[in-house]
C-alpha cells in the first residue's frame, strides 16, 4: 500500500536530512506505529505519505514515496485525498464546520459527492465510530475523546485507503484514549485501512500494532519489524516491557494481561520490600490556598466548591477526564480563571491583583499551548527575553535548554520547533525565573521517554530545592514516577486527594503498568522495582543489564 523507497529529505536551510535513505514497505490493512525521539522526524514521515513533504513544506527530496501505486512527487496533497486521510495532532484546528454532522460532510462537499452517497457515508460513519448521539451536537462542546473521533470521521467520509494520524492520543485521558484506539482497531480489522500513527506513548498502543517503525533521527536508517521484534532491542520503550527486561522474561511482554501472568517470581522476590518514595517535609509551608472555589463559564460551571492546598517541595499531580476542570484550576491559580465565588491565595495574595513582574515571581504557568509564550524569531532571542523578563543572569534560560533539549539551535524559529520542543522551551522561559509556585498543564504532550525522564529529574530537583509544583496530566507514568499527591477531579468537583500510591493503585483508569501488573501491592514504576530487585539479589547493577548481556553473548 505505501513504499518508500531509498528516501532522503532534508528541509530548506539545512545541511543535514532529517530522513535518510529509508527504504520501508507497509502492507495495506495494517496498523503501523511510528515511534523516535522528540523532533527525530516523525511527522516529517507521516507529512511524506499525503505528500506535504515537499509540496508544501519545501526542500529536496530523493527517491520516491508510493501510495496505491501514485508517486508523491507527482501527486499533491489535494490529488491524493481519496487516498490518503490526514488527522491532525489538534482535531479542533482542522475543524471547519460547528456541528458534528455537518463537519462529517464538508470533506465530500469538497469532493464533489453527489447528496445521496454523501447522506449515506455520513450515516455509515456514525454508526461505525459511535458518534449517533452526538449528530447534532456543537464541536466546541465534545470532550478530546469525543473530537478526536470526529476527526477521524471527518477523513472516512471520502473513503480513504490510508489513515495517517500525529499524535492521536496525546492530549486525551486514559479512557478517551482507549475510545479512539477501539475505533481505529475496527477501522484496521474490518475496513481493511491501513492506519499510520505516530504516538510517544507507548503504553498505549504497542499492544494494537501490526508493525513498528523507528526513526531514531540524525540521519541514522529507519528500523521496522514487528513490535516483539522491535522491543527486544528498543532504545524506547513503555514500562512493561522495561519490566520484563528487568525480570528476564521471554517473549517480552507487550500488554499488561501477558505480564501478569509472567509475573509471579517476581512479586515472590518483592515480598518484604517497599517503594522508595521520595521524602516530603510534613511542616513546609503552604504556597498555594484554594478554598471553596467555583468558577463559571457563562452558564457552565466549570469548578464547584474546590478546596485544597499545596506545599512547599510538594509535586501534586492533577487527573481527571478531559473537560473535568483541570486547566481551569489552574488558570485560577494565576489569576486567569473568572473566579465567581470561594477563594484562591498564591503566597497570601490574590494572584489577580499582582502585576507582571510581581506574578511571575510568585508563580509561573506553561499552558497547554507552551506556543503562546513564545513570540521572538528565534530560539536565541527568545532564551534572552526570559532572562530579562525574570531578571536572571545572561544565559540562565539557555542552559536550562540545554539541559533539557540539548538538540535544539539557537537560530531556529519556534514555530520550526516540534510540539514537544517548543513545550521544553517555553517549560525554560518560565523556569528561569524560578516561580516558588510551578503549574503545568499536559508537560509531557509531545515528550519522547528519555526527555519525558530528564523533565521528571529536573521536578524532582525543583521539589527538592523547595518550589511547590502542580501539574494537569493525563500521563499516569509521570505521574507515578514523580508525584507525591493526586488531585483527581470528575465534572468540576474533586473526588480523590491523597497519596500516589493509595489514589492512583485504586483506580484503573489511572493506574500506571507497574501498578497493574503487580497489584495489589503499591509497585508504581519500574525504577522502585529494580532498586528493590538489585537490595533482595545482592547485585549492584540493574538486573536488566545483565539480561541485554546474556542475549548479547548468546
Amino acid at each position: 500500500m505505501i513504499r518508500f523507497e531509498d528516501v532522503t529529505l532534508t528541509y530548506p536551510g539545512e545541511t543535514a536530512p532529517v530522513l535518510a535513505n529509508v527504504d520501508l514497505a507497509i502492507p495495506e490493512g495494517e496498523l503501523v506505529l511510528v515511534v523516535g525521539r522528540t523532533g527525530s522526524g516523525k511527522s516529517t514521515l507521516l507529512k511524506a505519505i499525503n505528500g506535504l513533504v515537499p509540496h508544501f513544506t519545501g526542500g529536496t527530496m530523493a527517491g520516491r514515496v508510493l501510495v496505491d501505486g501514485r508517486d508523491t512527487r507527482d501527486f499533491p496533497p489535494r490529488e491524493l485525498a481519496d487516498v490518503v486521510g490526514v488527522v491532525p495532532q489538534d482535531p479542533m484546528s482542522g475543524f471547519v464546520t460547528d456541528v458534528v454532522e455537518d463537519e462529517l460532510a464538508y470533506g465530500m462537499e469538497c469532493l464533489g459527492l453527489p447528496p445521496d452517497v454523501m447522506r449515506r457515508r455520513v450515516e455509515e460513519t456514525l454508526d461505525l465510530l459511535g458518534l449517533t448521539d452526538l449528530r447534532h451536537r456543537a464541536l466546541r462542546t465534545l470532550s478530546g475523546g469525543q473530537r478526536q473521533r470526529v476527526a477521524i470521521g471527518a477523513v472516512l467520509t471520502a473513503h480513504p485507503k490510508v489513515l495517517v494520524l500525529d499524535e492521536p492520543t496525546s492530549a486525551l485521558d486514559p479512557g478517551a484514549a482507549e475510545e479512539v484506539l477501539a475505533a481505529l482497531q475496527r477501522l484496521v480489522h474490518d475496513l481493511g485501512v491501513t492506519v499510520v500513527m505516530a504516538e510517544h506513548r507507548l503504553e498505549r498502543v504497542v499492544q494494537y500494532a501490526d508493525l513498528v517503525v523507528i526513526v531514531p533521527g540524525d540521519g541514522q536508517p529507519v528500523v521496522a519489524g514487528s513490535p516483539a521484534e522491535v522491543m527486544r532491542s528498543a532504545p524506547i520503550a513503555p514500562p512493561v516491557v522495561e519490566l520484563g527486561r528487568l525480570a528476564g522474561w521471554h517473549p517480552l511482554p507487550l500488554s499488561v494481561r501477558d505480564a501478569r501472568r509472567a509475573a509471579g517470581p517476581l512479586r515472590d522476590l518483592l515480598v518484604g520490600h517497599t517503594p522508595h518514595l521520595r521524602a516530603v517535609r510534613s511542616s513546609a509551608r503552604v504556597r498555594a490556598e484554594i478554598d471553596d472555589l467555583m468558577v463559571r463559564y457563562a452558564s457552565a460551571v466549570a469548578l464547584h466548591s474546590v478546596t485544597a492546598e499545596v506545599a512547599d517541595g510538594e509535586i501534586v499531580a492533577l487527573m481527571g477526564r478531559n473537560g473535568a476542570g483541570k486547566s481551569t484550576l489552574l488558570n485560577a491559580m494565576v489569576g486567569l480563571s473568572p473566579k465567581v465565588s470561594g477563594r484562591v491565595l498564591v503566597d497570601g495574595h490574590d494572584p489577580r491583583e499582582l502585576n507582571g513582574p510581581a506574578l511571575l515571581r510568585s508563580v509561573g504557568l506553561v499552558p497547554q499551548e507552551p506556543g503562546d509564550l513564545l513570540e521572538a524569531t528565534t530560539v536565541a532571542d527568545e532564551c534572552r527575553a526570559a532572562d530579562r523578563d525574570a531578571t536572571c543572569d545572561p544565559g540562565t534560560t539557555r542552559a536550562l535548554l540545554a539541559l533539557m533539549a540539548p538538540d535544539i539551535e539557537d537560530g531556529t524559529h519556534p514555530r520550526d520547533l516540534s510540539e514537544g520542543q517548543r513545550l521544553l522551551l517555553a517549560l525554560c522561559v518560565i523556569l528561569a525565573a524560578r516561580p516558588p509556585l510551578l503549574l503545568l498543564d499536559e508537560p509531557t504532550r509531545g515528550l519522547d521517554y528519555p526527555t519525558k525522564a530528564r523533565l521528571a529529574t529536573v521536578l524532582g530537583d525543583l521539589a527538592d530545592a523547595g518550589h511547590a509544583i502542580v501539574l494537569a496530566t493525563h500521563d499516569v507514568e509521570l505521574v507515578a514516577a514523580v508525584a507525591d499527591r493526586v488531585i483527581i477531579l470528575a465534572e468540576g468537583e474533586v473526588v480523590a486527594d491523597g497519596t500516589t500510591s493509595h489514589v492512583v493503585t485504586s483506580s484503573p483508569m489511572f493506574a500506571p503498568q507497574v501498578s497493574k501488573i503487580l497489584a495489589p501491592e503499591p509497585w508504581l514504576t519500574v525504577e522502585q522495582v529494580a532498586a528493590a530487585v538489585a537490595a533482595s539479589t545482592g547485585e549492584s547493577g540493574p538486573p536488566r543489564h545483565r539480561a541485554a548481556e546474556g542475549e548479547a553473548a548468546g
